[in-house]
């Protein structure tokens, strides 16, 4: 990345990790007066789903905003035409600088050879780009405090969540890995916090220090039982 500059937008937290977008240089002004999100798309084809970088301008709201990519194909090279949609070239959806776009006819079908194996995703541009970052790209997935919100009955059944996302579909934990669920339920869970999920266990191993600051058992959540006040 010598001599190469971008922006880096955090776009909080989606499928299960902290997403960050990277834009050009020429284009990192949007955040005066726009505001970023991480937003998943579920694939209409039964192809899992995606995340994507979403922006609006702060004055108008959410409801008036797009998707960023299709928001700087726009601001940069004009309309898309019916029936054409915007893509990104190397499969990395959150990574929306320009030379990364291209223009295909709506049905199109993508096939990524190119994309980063599992053993050398580290050396992506988008990973590299993330760990200019000056907090620690690895722990940035943690919160601060950690405090996990899921509690279960004797029966397993959880009754209290306070998440502040539902997610169906989940992206590799592993910070490095752009890899999305295909289906629900494919990735495996870790079994002793039951939080967080991998594509593989490679990507499982290499997390683990890091993981394991934060990894606690699942506890079961017996409520007490109140006790009788006596008859006077």
């Amino acid at each position: 990345m010598s001599g190469q500059k971008l922006g880096i937008v955090n776009l909080g937290k989606a499928a299960g990790k902290v997403k960050f977008a990277l834009l050009d240089e020429r284009d990192i002004d949007l955040i005066n007066q726009y505001a970023f999100e991480a937003r998943v798309k579920v694939d209409p084809d039964g192809n899992g789903a995606h995340i994507y970088a979403y922006t609006y301008k702060i004055l108008k709201g959410r409801e008036a905003g797009q998707f960023l990519h299709d928001f700087l194909w726009e601001r940069h090279r004009g309309g898309v035409a019916s029936g054409w949609k915007v893509v990104h070239r190397n499969g990395i959806t959150v990574d929306n600088r320009l030379e990364n776009l291209m223009l295909v006819p709506m049905d199109t079908q993508l096939v990524y050879d190119d994309l980063p194996s599992t053993k050398n995703r580290e050396q992506s541009l988008y990973w590299m780009a993330v760990q200019q970052l000056q907090v620690a790209p690895l722990e940035c997935h943690y919160p601060s405090s950690h405090v996990y919100t899921k509690q279960f009955s004797p029966n397993g059944e959880n009754i209290h969540i306070e998440h502040d996302e539902v997610c169906v579909y989940y992206e590799c934990h592993y910070p490095p890995c752009t890899n999305m669920e295909k289906r629900v339920r494919e990735f495996s869970i870790c079994g002793r916090c039951q939080e967080v999920r991998y594509c593989g266990t490679f990507c499982q191993q290499r997390d683990w220090p890091t993981h394991k600051k934060f990894c606690q058992e699942r506890q079961l959540f017996i409520p007490l039982e109140e006790e009788e006040s006596p008859d006077r």
